[in-house]
């Protein structure tokens, strides 16, 4: 098979590697895929529990400070993820205030590291979404006689494809990151390949700076379908708006 295709010229003998070595990296690509997802994932679900009543509380409420809240939240969303990086594992080592817990270079620790990076970006984009809903919304849902858990769950309602978008957004910053995931998760993988903290975007880089291209690209290529289905679901879900 592999001199068939390398007969049929220049163009078919750069895709050999390709054909050649992917079947032996079965395990290494899908340990891979699976810790990425595992780690992204759970991050963007915990950050979204945690920034959806945020942004209904700042976005509701007015009290001394909001301004400052706001700002914070937007800084938050451009925040340099090698900076998150160094604070989470000075937060998880020997002499940080969870170093009881033996965290350093484990999936727990990419977790929190990417809840840091995700977290800004979802309520800073809900927020937006919640106070661009019309008044007029909230104040008939009072008239109704509705509670304050009510015309929160209408304003959600109102907002979903905006808050939607910041999910996605979240996420994509957390699956894309490199930085702060390979200061606190380390880039570990064991002695047959299986990945321990190895994620897509760093296995990526490693396998560049070996010179395994081939390789490489089928990882990016994996990441940017992963990218583009978990999307499609949620345009799927959303009808197309979001």
């Amino acid at each position: 098979m592999i001199e068939l295709v390398s007969s049929s010229g220049p163009i078919a003998d750069s895709f050999i590697p390709l054909l050649v070595d992917f079947p032996f990296e079965r395990n290494y690509v899908e340990s891979i895929i699976y810790v990425s997802l595992y780690v992204s994932l759970t991050a963007v679900l915990i950050s979204t529990i945690v920034s959806l009543p945020i942004a209904m509380l700042v976005g509701f409420s007015e009290f001394p400070g909001k301004g400052f809240v706001v700002a914070l939240i937007n800084t938050g969303m451009g925040f340099p993820s090698v900076v998150v990086g160094l604070v989470v594992l000075f937060t998880v080592s020997n002499q940080g205030p969870l170093g009881t817990f033996d965290l350093m270079f484990t999936k727990e620790a990419m977790i929190m590291s990417q809840f840091v990076l995700a977290t800004p970006v979802i309520t800073g984009v809900s927020l937006a979404a919640v106070t661009s809903v019309e008044g007029g919304v909230r104040d008939a849902a009072y008239a109704m006689g509705g509670t304050r858990l009510d015309v929160a769950l209408v304003t959600i309602k109102e907002a979903r494809y905006g808050i939607v978008t910041g999910i996605l957004a979240g996420l994509g910053r957390a699956i894309s990151e490199v930085g702060s995931v390979l200061i606190v998760g380390g880039n570990i993988a064991s002695a047959d390949g299986t990945s321990i903290t190895r994620t897509l975007t760093t296995a990526i880089q490693l396998e560049a700076r070996q010179g395994r291209f081939e390789l490489a690209m089928i990882l990016g290529v994996v990441l940017v379908t992963l990218v583009l289905v978990i999307n499609g679901i949620v345009l799927r879900l959303g009808g197309g708006r979001v």
